[in-house]
């Protein structure tokens, strides 16, 4: 059996004016994600416990066949391991945002997509100003870098609260700094970064050049090393990931998977989303499950652009899963899975608790009655998983649609 997931991240949403009150999955014309729902199954499922953070980190956990109940940490340990990061059983990995703040409000959590020389360099002037030698800045890729505590001595503890950026756009952040035992470390480094930055070399050229400045370090999504079972040991099942987000990266690599590296995806609405399509195709060749996420819904929402949004999800149904659901077709046996890991909502640029529409077929998937991949088809089925984390075995068993 050969099984494949697509992930549009984030591509669940609400009715937009702008799209004469139809949803970016009922607007996009997605005629294989149509084909999926019409010779196959369409449900729902909840990542997203309530009592969590409402991101991709627990809903991708999730969506894998992993209880964030049990297993879920911090966002930021996992974006350590996709990096090759071993944290000590005391270690704590911070996730480390740089960020456009004007008036304490959060202009841009990405500064305008800071390429990651820049984000370099900046980081290199923060590692000068700090004299804490249990402090570790990671950089990363563009924005998106880490902050690492090392050491038994750390101020942190489960109870230790902090705001994720994307979650604040166009928002005053004065009342979101970190909250909770060592708060202080963290809402200190991010105070102190203004001073950092405001007449860094980096952002004079990026102003001269009519781009937005990184204002401020936003510190976040902290937490300890979790512990994953292999999904081999729990499925017998050899699985590769496709993505270009470090989060993923690194579920994939507590989980055991593979991960493949496409040239030419981004992480953003402007990635190849042909070269994912193709990989994953010559991916199936080798492994028994092989996983593609699309992160650029989930940027378009972000950016609450509703015409970037549909087009991101025509891109994902031409490119990835035609090709892929074509390939599978000349098999015997396999299963496809095309479902997001949380919604995206364009009216507010946040992640959103609440249950994903998800499709599946196969070659033994008895289909319903669905003739369409959308949010209300989804609301309107019976098949339903409120504990998302059951989808996955779901999924991998035999006979399980």
């Amino acid at each position: 059996m050969k099984y494949v997931i697509v992930i549009p991240d984030g591509c669940a949403d609400q009715p937009q004016s702008e799209l004469d009150g139809l949803t970016p999955l009922q607007a996009a014309r997605l005629p294989s994600m149509d084909s999926v729902a019409s010779r196959g199954q369409v449900g729902r499922a909840n990542h997203t416990p309530a009592h969590l953070t409402a991101g991709s980190a627990v809903a991708n956990m999730s969506l894998l066949g992993y209880d964030p109940n049990q297993y879920f940490t911090g966002r930021a340990p996992l974006e350590a391991a996709a990096q090759g990061i071993e944290l000590g059983p005391e270690d704590w990995a911070i996730r480390c945002n740089l960020v456009t703040i004007i008036d304490q409000v959060m202009q841009d959590f990405t500064a305008e997509h800071i390429s990651s020389s820049e984000a370099r360099e900046l980081l290199q002037t923060v590692t000068e100003q700090v004299q804490d030698s249990a402090l570790e800045f990671v950089p990363g890729v563009s924005y998106r870098n880490l902050l690492l505590y090392r050491g038994s001595e750390a101020p942190f503890s489960n109870e230790t609260r902090s705001t994720p950026p994307h979650d604040l756009t166009d928002k005053a952040v004065a009342d979101h700094f970190p909250r909770g035992p060592g708060s202080d470390v963290l809402s200190e480094l991010m105070s102190q970064s203004v001073g950092w930055f405001a007449d860094h070399p980096v952002n004079q050229n990026r102003v001269e050049a009519g781009k937005r400045p990184a204002t401020n370090l936003w510190l976040w999504g902290l937490g300890r090393r979790p512990e994953l079972e292999s999904f081999e040991s729990l499925y017998q099942i050899r699985g590769a990931m496709i993505t270009a987000v470090d989060l993923l990266r690194g579920l994939a690599t507590l989980v055991g998977w593979q991960r493949i590296e496409v040239p030419g995806a981004t992480g953003y609405t402007d990635t190849d989303y042909r070269a994912k399509g193709e990989h994953a195709i010559d991916a199936l060749d080798q492994f028994d499950l092989v996983c593609v996420h699309i992160e650029a819904p989930d940027e378009a929402s972000h950016e609450g652009n509703v015409a970037s949004k549909v087009k991101a999800l025509e891109e994902i149904d031409q490119a990835i899963v035609g090709p892929l659901l074509e390939k599978l077709e000349t098999m015997d046996a396999w299963r496809m899975l095309v479902t997001p890991d949380h919604p995206t909502l364009l009216d507010t640029k946040t992640h959103s608790h609440g249950d994903v529409p998800f499709a599946v077929c196969g070659s033994d998937v008895t289909p319903d009655a669905a003739v369409d991949y959308s949010e209300s088809t989804a609301t309107a089925s019976e098949l339903e998983f409120p504990k998302g984390f059951e989808l996955m075995p779901k999924f991998i068993s035999p006979g399980g649609f």
